[in-house]
Parts: structure tokens; C-alpha cells; sequence
């Protein structure tokens, strides 16, 4: 693929010096928009980051930001950037709940003088575009993810987040699933990945105390080498592959490091403690649960995988250890495909291949210093040139311009 990843969107271009939106602001003597984002909770997530930083880039410019949810803890993020957070049990998949919570979400788009409604997820997003409609407002959609269609009736309920005035996809993988799926024009689909912080993943930023503290808490050998996986214990995300691949590399000295939450899912955290014990690898492989530090937890690892087996949507993880100089070895398909530069920031290899997996793990713990060296260069300028917060939000209040008729001030 080429060095340099192109978004595809009809939306305004803007990338805001220092994050401040300026192009954005309304005249001193013209109403001040107001949006409304609605998803299920705020608990953790990139849907409910995407909703809070889009909520801090509207406030910054100007704007009035509130976001309706059931709450959770990310909650507090919303009251500290100056947004209003409201709420209400608005992800209640059960119809009996719709009437009411459509009711609640009509008196609030109201009362709050609401301009555009944005649905992140599929219950809210049934409720939003009724209320849009009643309000006279925008609707706006953001698919995070591709939604199962196996029968009919499923079909028509992800349907909801088609019928946006403008859908957002978080990658060209999306792109592409929901046109196929939901014929849906170029004319309404905007493409914006996501994006990272890029101040928090900062390899100049984290110190070497961060690091001394969870080499201690992990008990990490000195000088071997390490191999992370950064995902939560669940089958799809490919740890079953990753253990078998390091059972292709027994010549090389490494110490493997599996860093996610495994709540709820003991029962295969059992199950792949058994099948590393199996091929000897108990000594060199460590299940470390979930990490606070993340950007200190990619700073220690000489390599970073993403061995999924379906298809990622975006790829999070992969534009983090990027943008913290890291190599990557994921998986050929799905969001990652686009997020990475094969042979540049990584290697792309076959899904559920543990072979061409570990292969592509060697080429990262051989390769020189100098080489090594450069790719981190290739991988953070990379990461902060196409994939930085600022980006995403700038090109999401461009969206919000679109369908509100505004004229952006840069333009």
C-alpha cells in the first residue's frame, strides 16, 4: 500500500493548528450550534472516546456539546471539557422502552434547542432519527463497527444507521461493507478514521520510571526481548495464533506479553493457560490482565501484534504502537489492511496462520538497530500525519458544517 494513507471524503479538509478548532467558530452575532450525540453508555471504548473527544472539539470551537447515555465513568470527561451530559437509558433494546425514552429524547432536543442529532449505536440511533425527525433537524450516523446481518430482521434493525443525513465510517474496510450492504451513495458517506491521542502515545513522554514500574510489576526478564499483544482475552482476537506461532520461534530468546482485560472470560484465559503450558511455553508467556499505562506497557515491547481473526474495523491498537515507534505484525484484512504500511511500520500477514505470523515476528526481533531505528521514524510520522485526534474531530465538525449549511471560516 502507499506510504501515506488518503482519507475519502467529500467533507471539508481542515486540520486545526494545536487542536483549537478555530475554523469553526460561529460569529460573535450568529446562533451558536448546538449537537446532540446519543449512545448507550460511557463506560470504555472507542465509541465512547469518539463521543467525548468530538464533545471537547465542539466545545473548543464554540459550540454546545451534550450527549445523552446511561452514564458510566467517562462521564466525568464530558462535565470537565464543558459538555452536557444527560442521563437516560437510551441503548434499552427493548421496544416497550423506545416510546418513552423517544419521548424523553424529544423533550431534550427541544429544551436544549438541538441543531443536529448524531446516533453512535444501533438502539439510540432507532430513537434519534424519529426524534430528528419530530425536531426538523440532521441526523447523523457513525457505523463503529460492522453489524452481523444473518436474518432479515437483523438487517432491518442495524438499517437505522443508514438512514443518517450523513454516515460515518471509521475506515474504507466499513466503507465498503456498509454500501454493500445498506446502498448507501457516496453523495451521504463520509470516511474518517479514527483517531489517537497522539500526546499521550508519545514515546518522548514516557519516562523511564513509568517503565522501570511495570517491568517490575510483570517481572520482565532484562534484555529478552518482548512480544505484546494489546487486546481483551476473547477468541476472535487471535491468542490461540499467537501461541502457537511462538511455538515456531523456541530458537529465539523472547518473553511474551498478553495485556487486556480477561473479565468474563476466565473460562478461556483457563483454556489458553493450558494450551501455552502444553507447548512449554509457561516461562516466557504472561497474561498481565488489564494495563492502566498503555503508552509506557507499548514503550516496553520490541514488537506489537495484532493477530485477529476477523476482520478489525478500525485497528486502535495498531495506530497506537505506531505512533509510540513500534513494529507491527497483524493480520491482512479488515481495518488493519489500511492502518499500517506493510514492509514500512510492519509486516501484513495471512489470518489464522500461526506460520506466516511467526515469520512476521522474527522479521521484527532480527531486523538491526538501524533498521529499526528508521521504521520507527516511518511509523510515528505516520501515525501523526493521518490518524491524530485533531484530524478526526476537525473532519466530524466539518460533517456537522455539511448538513447544517455553515461555512467553516478556513474555507
Amino acid at each position: 500500500m502507499n506510504d501515506v494513507f488518503e482519507p475519502r471524503s467529500r467533507a471539508p479538509d481542515f486540520s486545526p493548528t494545536g487542536g483549537d478548532f478555530q475554523a469553526f467558530r460561529p460569529p460573535l452575532d450568529g446562533k451558536v450550534p448546538t449537537v446532540m450525540q446519543v449512545l448507550p453508555a460511557l463506560r470504555s471504548g472507542g465509541v465512547e472516546r469518539g463521543a467525548v473527544d468530538v464533545a471537547r472539539a465542539l466545545v473548543t470551537a464554540g459550540w454546545n456539546a451534550v450527549v445523552v447515555s446511561e452514564g458510566g465513568p467517562m462521564a466525568y470527561e464530558l462535565k470537565r471539557v464543558g459538555a452536557t451530559h444527560i442521563e437516560l437509558p437510551i441503548g434499552a433494546k427493548n421496544p416497550l422502552k423506545w416510546r418513552e425514552n423517544f419521548d424523553h429524547l424529544v423533550n431534550l432536543a427541544f429544551q436544549h434547542n438541538v441543531d443536529l442529532l448524531h446516533a453512535r449505536s444501533r438502539a439510540p440511533a432507532w430513537i434519534a432519527w424519529r426524534a430528528a425527525q419530530k425536531r426538523g433537524v440532521p441526523f447523523v450516523t457513525t457505523f463503529h463497527g460492522r453489524y452481523g446481518d444473518s436474518n432479515p430482521l437483523k438487517k432491518l434493525y442495524n438499517s437505522v444507521m443508514g438512514r443518517g443525513d450523513r454516515v460515518i465510517a471509521i475506515s474504507h474496510y466499513i466503507a465498503g461493507e456498509i454500501t454493500r450492504r445498506y446502498n448507501i451513495g457516496s453523495d451521504r458517506l463520509r470516511v474518517i478514521p479514527r483517531g489517537v491521542d497522539l500526546e499521550l502515545h508519545d514515546p518522548d513522554k514516557v519516562s523511564a520510571e513509568r517503565m522501570i514500574k511495570l517491568a517490575n510489576e510483570w517481572r520482565l526478564p532484562d534484555g529478552v526481548p518482548v512480544v505484546m499483544l494489546p487486546a481483551r482475552v476473547t477468541r476472535w482476537k487471535g491468542h490461540e495464533v499467537l501461541i502457537d506461532a511462538l511455538a515456531e520461534l523456541r530458537d529465539l530468546s523472547l518473553h511474551c506479553l498478553v495485556v487486556g482485560t480477561y473479565e468474563g472470560k476466565e473460562r478461556y484465559k483457563t483454556r489458553l493457560e493450558a494450551r501455552i503450558d502444553k507447548l512449554g511455553l509457561t516461562p516466557h508467556v504472561h497474561l498481565v490482565g488489564h494495563c492502566s499505562d498503555m503508552p509506557a506497557a507499548y514503550k516496553l515491547a520490541d514488537v506489537v501484534v495484532s493477530a485477529s481473526l476477523d476482520p478489525e474495523p478500525f485497528g486502535r491498537v495498531i495506530i497506537e504502537a505506531q505512533a509510540m515507534g513500534r513494529p507491527v505484525v497483524a493480520s491482512n484484512h479488515g481495518g488493519a489492511a489500511e492502518s499500517m504500511i506493510d514492509g514500512g511500520t510492519g509486516w501484513l500477514v495471512m489470518p489464522d496462520d500461526p506460520k506466516a505470523l511467526a515469520a512476521g515476528i522474527r522479521k521484527a526481533l532480527t531486523m538491526s538497530d538501524e533498521n529499526r531505528a528508521d521504521m520507527a521514524e516511518v511509523a510515528i510520522h505516520h501515525a501523526r500525519r493521518n490518524f491524530s485526534r485533531e484530524d478526526m474531530c476537525a473532519r466530524t465538525l466539518a460533517v456537522y458544517c455539511e448538513v447544517l449549511g455553515l461555512t467553516p471560516t478556513a474555507l
